[in-house]
């Protein structure tokens, strides 16, 4: 059952109408969207297919060009009079059953005025329409489509341009969250490579705990403040002042000589 009927008129705005169906089927499906040239058959009964097709579907798009109201029929008069002429039948058929119907404005044609309609199709003049246009293509066809997914849920679920949208982007979310996780690995090595080169490790779940140290550490508040080391014969006696709440202080100083020491 398509959900999506094409309605235009032989002589007017034709390829408009070849380039929307065209676009629908890619997008929804050739099960979806009838287009007579399209969906009927070669040998299938073309009233009775045109019929059943009208009796089914959940929308149509009424094609409409500059000429819409003005191709004439064989007997010379405006085939929109003519009460069988299919183009009119189709609008006709959906206006009665209730289902959406979207006139779709070709090139230069403007909003269809009540007064040259036929009083069983006065209501398509008040049917919110949509535009087409040759040189906004791509941009009008999506905005069409993108208006029929929404409207006709159903529909919205065959919508492969969808589903292609919601692939590219878990695609592009995984490929996110692979560079983020390699990041952070890096920043953790980098991190563990810091803190063995320096006052040594870091660790504790509610504070920081050293172990391994290799200089001097200060794990308090304040400043610290570090005095020269002597070797040989300068040797002196380390004295450390403070607590975990302050200022370190170190200093050093010269052993005293023993009384008998000679040196």
């Amino acid at each position: 059952m398509p959900d999506v009927f094409v309605n235009y008129r032989t002589g007017d705005a034709e390829d408009a109408a070849t380039m929307i169906a065209r676009e629908l089927i890619r997008r929804f499906g050739v099960e979806q969207i009838f287009f007579a040239s399209k969906s009927i058959d070669a040998g299938r009964r073309f009233p009775a297919e045109l019929v059943k097709a009208m009796e089914e579907c959940q929308a149509l798009l009424a094609v409409i060009g500059p000429r819409w109201a003005e191709v004439l029929g064989a007997d010379g008069r405006p085939a929109l009079e003519a009460e069988q002429d299919w183009t009119r039948r189709e609008i006709r058929t959906a206006l009665d059953r209730g289902v959406l119907v979207i006139p779709v404005l070709v090139g230069k044609a403007t909003r269809i005025d009540h007064s040259v309609l036929p009083e069983d199709l006065r209501e398509l003049a008040d049917c919110q329409y949509r535009r087409f246009d040759h040189r906004n293509a791509e941009s009008d066809l999506t905005t069409l489509g993108d208006t029929l997914a929404r409207l006709l849920p159903e529909l919205g679920e065959e919508d492969r341009d969808a589903r292609a949208a919601r692939e590219r982007a878990k695609t592009k979310s995984r490929k996110k969250s692979a560079r983020t996780a390699g990041h952070t690995r890096m920043r953790a090595r980098d991190v563990e490579q810091h803190v063995r080169g320096g006052i040594g490790n870091l660790n504790g779940d509610l504070g920081t705990f050293v172990n391994e140290p290799q200089g001097p550490v200060n794990t308090g508040r304040g400043h610290q403040y570090n005095a020269p080391y002597f070797r040989g014969d300068n040797t002196g006696v380390q004295f450390t002042a403070g607590d975990n709440s302050g200022t370190v202080h170190q200093r050093f100083e010269r052993e005293r000589r023993r009384p008998d020491d000679g040196r």
